[in-house]
Formats: C-alpha cells, structure tokens, sequence
C-alpha cells in the first residue's frame, strides 16, 4: 500500500514479474476491499497465483519510524514481514516508508548472528556492468569492525548472484593511499588484509563508476550521498542531452539521427534497471523499491527478491561469517 503510487503500479508490476516467473506465487498484503477493486479493474481477480493478505493499516511516507513500529502492527508493512517470519513467505517487498521498513523489519526479523546492524545493498552500473556498494543509508555512523560485516555481506551477495569467485573488495576513501582516510576505515582495513575476503584496497568516488572492484563498502552517511549524488549527475546529463538536441530545427535532425544511440546509453543508465535494494543481514529477505518506482522498476526489486529467495542468501552469508570468525579466533 506505500509508495507513491501504491496498488496502481504494484499490481501491474505483481503481473509482470508472474510472467517472467511461472513458478512463482505472490501475495498482496493490504486493503482488502482497495486490492480486490484494483484486481478486478485489471480484470485478475481469477489469477490463481495472486492472493490477497489483508492489512487494515499502513504506514505514511513521512511517518515516524519508532511510532510506526509501536502504533501501526497491522499496516501492510509489518504483516508482509511477519509473513516471512513464519515462512508463508520467502521474501517482502515493499515501495514504502524506508526508515520504518528498516525497523520493522530488524525488530521482527533480527539480525544474522555476528551481524549487528544490517546494510542497505544495491547495485549501481560501471564502466564494466555493475557493483554493489554498501551501505547506503541504513548506518549514518559505523564502526570499523561493522564495515568489515558489510564487506562480508556484499562478497558473498556478489559470489551468490554473480557467481563470481572471490569478489574483489574496495573501501570507499578520499584517496588510494593507505595514509588517507579517518581511522575507522583505515583499521577496517587493517582487518580485512588479515581475512580471506579478496580486499583489494581503497577506492576513489570516481573509482565507482570504472568498475574497480566487485563491492564497494563504506558507512551510511557517505553511501547515501554518493548515490543522491550520481543520481543527480545523471539527471543533469539527461537534461543537458535534451536541451541540446531540441535547440533548433538542424540539432532535432542530429538528435532524430542519434536516437538508437541515446536509447541505448538512456537504457544503460535506466534507474529502473536498478531498483530494488537488499536489507542484508536480516534473518529474512527484504527489498525496498524506491518510491516513486513505476511498473518497471516495481517489477525489478520483485526478480531480485526472487533470486535471493532462491539462492538463500541469508543463509549463505551466515555460513560464510562463521567461517570469517572462525578464522579471525583462530
């Protein structure tokens, strides 16, 4: 029911994503009286494999996430979760209230074992396909030994969806020297060179964009304003590309021309390509849309929680942190 636009492009996009999964069922948890009205005006009040949770609640965008969490037990967003936490299902996904989904969440799934907060993960292109850079917003203020959780976490992401061997690891730094950086990610770093992570060294902001490394790790508060930060640059990019070929009758020629090339680099940059962002480190799957995602977009964080559920990455990164502080004890 959250996000800005709510059942009118959930459920288009809940259709979407059963056709690019015929094994899959998907259950709306909401209204129940608003969602079999949305259903039945797309004429699917029959698809056997959309089922319909009531919520009588729900949680506003601008809505305080303590008091959404102690007030709100029967928005859509708390029974989504708790329908993972009793395993009717594999994962939730949700457009809505980003600070409350993430307390929700954490105080009714819990945090993996040697995990102590969870991270915001997405994958953001490159020069050379893509990279997961974590965390971008959940922990504005992390400590070194919690960077070195979140480069756990996002190696094995990339291992499990990517199937690449050792991902390699990069913090995010003012600068590639090891001098540089305040001492929480240099002793994160002092940490990493002692694991079997594939660390590989600092990273640059512009070193995110060339695809240098398979996961990029650094606090909340800088994740979250590099990533506002390219958003902004590509919507600048976007507008300048348009002003520039609408100037006058010979620059709309050139752009009619240049159009199967803009389509394409349009398509490369495509937010919606990329929505969806993992909670990782719960006990449990959940993925936040953006909130202003439309049909696409909604659709895409529905595969990605489709893929974690099958791959179990929960699972998979619990096993592999015990290995990591096996080995550190050791």
């Amino acid at each position: 029911m959250g996000g800005d636009h709510g059942p009118d492009v959930i459920i288009p996009a809940a259709v979407s994503a059963l056709e690019r999964h015929p094994n899959v069922k998907l259950i709306l948890v909401g209204d129940k009286d608003v969602l079999e009205a949305k259903l039945k005006a797309h004429q699917l009040e029959n698809e056997t494999r959309l089922q319909i949770h009531h919520a009588s609640q729900q949680v506003a965008m601008d809505e305080s996430p303590a008091l959404a969490l102690r007030g709100k037990k029967d928005s859509s967003m708390r029974v989504a979760i708790n329908l993972v936490k009793d395993g009717t299902a594999s994962a939730c996904v949700s457009a809505g209230n980003t600070g409350a989904l993430m307390a929700t969440a954490k105080f009714v799934l819990k945090t993996l074992p040697g995990i102590e907060r969870p991270a915001i993960v997405s994958a953001l292109p490159t020069m050379k396909g893509h990279t997961y850079v974590l965390d971008l917003g959940a922990n504005v203020d992390s400590s070194a030994e919690q960077l070195v959780q979140f480069a756990i976490m996002g190696s094995v992401l990339a291992e499990s969806i990517e199937g690449r061997d050792k991902p390699t690891i990069g913090l995010l730094n003012i600068g590639s020297e090891e001098m540089k950086g305040n001492e929480r990610v240099k002793e994160a770093a002092t940490i990493l060179n002692k694991t079997d992570l594939n660390y590989v060294g600092f990273v640059e902001g512009d070193g995110l964009y060339r695809g240098e490394v398979d996961v990029v790790v650094c606090d909340g508060f800088v994740g979250n304003v590099a990533l506002k930060a390219s958003e902004g640059v590509v919507h600048m990019m976007r507008h300048y590309l348009r002003q520039s070929f609408t100037r006058n009758i010979f620059t709309k020629v050139v752009g009619l021309i240049a159009s199967p090339i803009l389509k394409h680099f349009s398509n490369q940059l495509d937010p919606r390509a990329y929505n969806g962002a993992n909670f990782i480190g719960l006990n449990g799957i959940v993925i936040k849309s953006h909130g202003g995602a439309d049909e696409v977009g909604f659709a895409n964080a529905i595969h990605i929680a489709i893929v974690e559920a099958e791959l179990d990455v929960p699972k998979n990164i619990s096993q592999h942190l015990d290995v990591i502080l096996q080995g550190q004890a050791a």
